[in-house]
């Protein structure tokens, strides 16, 4: 696949082309994947440039993510003290409650998002080994997923056929169920819930007790359940800040907050500075994915992800030719 030509995204549906706009010489798609795979797999990304110099950008704390680079790299990912890479062509990232950066050098960028459910049925391994790390996937998940991802990607040569292969190649992977199925998909649910953050409440809603809640989260995603709580509370938060350019509008952060400065606390724990100095860094791509990933999957960060529903569109066509990333106007 080439990035020469590529501009910012844009699409004939009932989604507005002005959820993709990027700066010039940048692109991103979003997909669903195939309803079979939904329980596991939260959606497919490509982040695109054309501009070979550094690019330096910040992502919000997320579950588990899977990318494969594509003519693309040398990639290097910074989460709180510690740096990672540069990156395999095929990487894992771990469940995070930092903020991390990453500094590029244009190319493609494939991200495929994995669930607590997914994940369960994946490996045998623990998530919360990888809380906060970037590894190769062929550590993380097996060399055998991690050249059929790098060899199936690296035969394409169009960015439409993305997801079909990667629906082809997670096919079948998840059927073997976990025990655990329900208290995850339970558990899942309750941390995209307005207001849910004590653990006497979630104990409640799971009749499960705590010291066998905290090993399941960290089995399946990665960190306790109070920091997976107050991650999915401060994100819902800020983002609805942000998105609504009122980062002084506090009335709109989560119904659990005390005050601001509540708030604001838990900024420095997710983001390491406060909201205000964070968006002023290097979040093109961040502020363009939040809009781009709610308009087609539904909630903007693969964090919360389950709050709203799916868009019934494919993002990103154009008339000329519905299946084709093409220059915005």
């Amino acid at each position: 696949m080439r990035v020469e030509d590529v501009r910012g995204g844009t699409n004939g549906g009932t989604v507005s082309p002005s959820a993709f706009a990027m700066p010039e010489g940048m692109a991103m798609r979003y997909d669903l994947p195939d309803p079979a795979l939904s329980d596991y797999l939260t959606g497919y990304a490509i982040y695109a440039s054309s501009d070979r110099t550094p690019m330096l950008n910040w992502y919000l704390p997320a579950p588990a993510m899977i990318s494969v680079l594509v003519d693309a790299g040398p990639l290097t990912v910074s989460i709180g003290n510690h740096r990672f890479g540069p990156l395999d062509r095929a990487s894992f990232y771990g469940p995070t409650s930092r903020a991390f950066r990453t500094e590029t050098h244009g190319g493609i960028a494939v991200g495929i998002g994995l669930s607590a459910l997914g994940w369960s049925r994946l490996t045998a391994r623990s998530a919360g080994d990888f809380h906060n790390r970037v590894a190769p996937l062929s550590t993380a998940l097996g060399a055998e997923l991690s050249a059929r991802l790098i060899e199936g990607l690296d035969a394409l040569h169009d960015e439409t056929l993305i997801k079909p292969l990667l629906d082809e190649v997670f096919c079948g992977l998840f059927d073997r169920p976990h025990p655990r199925d329900d208290l995850i998909r339970a558990f899942t649910a309750l941390t995209v819930t307005d207001g849910v953050i004590e653990m006497k409440d979630v104990d409640d809603r799971l009749d499960i007790p705590t010291h066998e809640l905290r090993r399941m989260a960290t089995r399946h995603f990665g960190m306790p359940p109070k920091l997976l709580l107050r991650r999915a509370r401060f994100l819902r938060s800020f983002i609805r800040l942000i998105t609504a350019d009122g980062l002084n509008d506090y009335s709109m952060i989560d119904s659990s907050y005390f005050d601001a400065s509540h708030f604001l606390r838990d900024a420095g724990t997710f983001l390491g500075t406060t909201p205000r100095r964070f968006i002023a860094s290097d979040t093109v791509f961040l502020r363009a994915s939040l809009r781009a990933r709610a308009a087609v999957i539904g909630a903007p960060t693969q964090a919360l992800h389950g709050v709203a529903k799916p868009a019934s569109t494919v993002p990103n066509r154009s008339s000329a030719d519905p299946d084709r990333l093409q220059p915005s106007a």
